[in-house]
């Protein structure tokens, strides 16, 4: 039974890697035009979150008072 986990593992890895060589890669430019957009859609959506709370806790504060 051992054999058979091992010959599994060793299987799923040489099978792992045969499929990792048929990825294709983004280039450089790539990977930092994306990171870049992501940070981005980020600090806007944080600004724009930091907006609406800072604009409800007004509202309410309003009312309490």
């Amino acid at each position: 039974m051992a054999i058979n986990i091992y010959s599994q593992i060793k299987n799923y890895l040489i099978d792992s890697y045969r499929e990792l060589k048929k990825v294709t890669w983004p280039s450089k430019k790539e990977t930092t035009s994306h990171t870049m957009l992501i940070i981005s859609i980020s600090l806007g959506m944080a600004v724009f979150l930091g907006g609406l709370d800072y604009f409800f806790t007004w509202f309410i504060e309003r009312f309490i008072k």
